[in-house]
């Protein structure tokens, strides 16, 4: 396993070790024992997400008020852009965001500490999603952000318009957003 910094510290891209030949390859996703002596984060999680969703799908920017999730997130079909968005208030990189691009071909994963929104954009014809997290889902506490909100400015590698739902064509500016301390 691989640990790499983003432009925000806190927010890591994993790259595994590939073994592969001609029958295919094998890979360990997640292993405790490396995580902790690569990251020093004693990570405890709790709920794995799956979603299929098809090009140009766009979902977030999301996080829990209360109860926040770390992520950790990889893409097993597909392509997708994903974005992680500080939303620290005390942090040094309150409001910036950072974008990975994750792929069933990479096989990378980007590990979104507490404290951040989350979003990716399906880049590919389809794309299938994986997601620990290290709290539970509480809808009573998810809150969303625009995709699109100037302030944030996030450049999505988007032609045309994303696909929303509901809840996404519905967020709210990053300035009025709820923050995390």
């Amino acid at each position: 396993m691989k640990i790499n910094e983003t432009d925000i510290p806190d927010v890591l891209l994993v790259e595994p070790e590939v073994y592969g030949d001609s029958r295919g390859f094998f890979f360990e996703s997640y292993n405790e024992r490396e995580w902790l002596k690569h990251t020093g984060l004693q990570t405890r999680f709790v709920q794995d997400n799956h979603s299929r969703s098809v090009q140009n799908v766009l979902r977030g920017i999301h996080y829990q008020i209360q109860k926040p999730q770390g992520k950790l997130v990889r893409v097993v079909a597909g392509e997708v852009f994903d974005v992680a968005v500080d939303l620290r208030r005390k942090s040094p990189t309150f409001g910036r965001w950072v974008g990975e691009c994750l792929s069933a071909e990479n096989k990378k994963s980007l590990w979104v500490p507490e404290g951040f929104g989350h979003a990716f954009l399906v880049l590919s014809d389809m794309a299938e999603f994986l997601y620990r997290t290290t709290d539970f889902y509480a809808p009573e506490y998810e809150r969303c952000i625009r995709w699109d909100d100037p302030e944030l400015d996030i450049n999505w590698p988007l032609a045309g318009d994303p696909l929303l739902s509901g809840k996404d064509s519905k967020g709210i500016s990053f300035k009025n957003a709820e923050y995390y301390p």
